[in-house]
């Protein structure tokens, strides 16, 4: 009895791990956002270098990245970037608040249910993942760090624009 429990368990155990998809990493193509958020208005991303951004309204250095976002927008949209930031909370309120006290000319997202939050798994917030224009991951930036990251969107952008 003991052996038919062990091995019971050892079959659920390899469902689990093998039921969910890796989570995204660089090489790896980039998912459907409108699957992932089919209620959404999203732009059209074929062809483009794009930018997504999890973040959330109680995140102080999503606060900060906006900023940047809205600078890498104005300066590189013209060009085929296209900036879609995904916030987290939960709550709708929270949301709205955040993205009213912080209005940008790029597409913001509320995934409530937090469906590409999942898929995603995002280790920190923020993160962001930049693609480039045949709709792989390129670079993953786990967190923000001011005028370090800005530099790094800068160049990483500038050489996937030049592809």
């Amino acid at each position: 009895m003991k052996h038919i429990v062990k091995i019971i368990c050892a079959i659920c155990i390899s469902l689990s791990v093998h039921s969910r998809a890796a989570e995204p990493a660089v090489g790896s193509a980039m998912p459907k956002l409108s699957e992932l958020l089919p209620k959404s208005a999203l732009p059209k991303t074929s062809g483009k270098v794009v930018l997504v951004d999890f973040w959330a309204s109680w995140c102080a250095p999503c606060k900060a990245s906006f900023s940047t976002m809205a600078k890498l927008h104005e300066r590189y949209a013209a060009q085929g970037l296209v900036i879609i930031a995904i916030g987290v909370d939960e709550e709708a309120d929270k949301y709205q608040a955040f993205a009213a006290k912080h209005p940008v000319g790029f597409t913001l997202v509320h995934d409530a249910r937090q469906t590409a939050a999942s898929f995603f798994n995002p280790p920190t917030m923020p993160t962001s993942y930049l693609i480039d224009r045949s709709g792989r991951i390129q670079h993953i930036h786990k967190g923000f760090d001011g005028a370090k990251t800005e530099a790094q969107y800068i160049q990483e952008i500038e050489e996937l624009l030049r592809q």
